[in-house]
């Protein structure tokens, strides 16, 4: 019994890490694309970590092994690629009916969105505050010139 129960959570966790890895893939392609991503030379890596971490805490679900934590990972990673979609319109109807309706799945691109923009400003301050604590060098100390003697 306990060897059952052992195989069923170790199955559930590896789901949701699938899930989340999923996720976090597609966020990390869409980081690779974006412009400002580029122009504020924020690595991509840590951008996609930071949008899904702040994504995840408006999340349906407790925990990443929560079914419906993980269904809105799959749901998420959808939204992200329906561009790639071959059928875009078909997919955005499913995403509609994947979410419950349109209004959820706008407040899901607005959680995407907002996620996105918090994170942009927090490496941008994060960025900052590492320059302005950085030693500054100070200029070497300027030679003073004897006065020239009267000859």
């Amino acid at each position: 019994m306990k060897k059952l129960l052992l195989i069923s959570i170790s199955a559930l966790l590896l789901s949701a890490c699938s899930e989340k890895n999923q996720y976090e893939q597609a966020v990390l392609a869409q980081m690779k694309k974006d412009k400002d991503i580029k122009d504020y030379k924020i690595e991509p890596e840590h951008m996609a970590k930071c949008v899904v971490d702040m994504t995840s805490e408006n999340m349906p679900g407790v925990a990443p092994i929560d079914p419906k934590r993980m269904t809105a990972y799959r749901n998420y990673t959808k939204m992200l690629t329906l561009n790639e979609s071959k059928d875009p319109k078909k997919t955005l109807e499913e995403l509609r009916t994947d979410f419950g309706s349109a209004k959820d799945l706008a407040e899901a691109h607005s959680n995407y969105t907002e996620s996105l923009m918090n994170c942009i400003s927090a490496v941008v301050m994060e960025s900052e505050e590492k320059t302005d604590d950085a030693p500054k060098t100070e200029e070497a100390p300027k030679a003073e010139v004897a006065p020239k003697a009267d000859n």
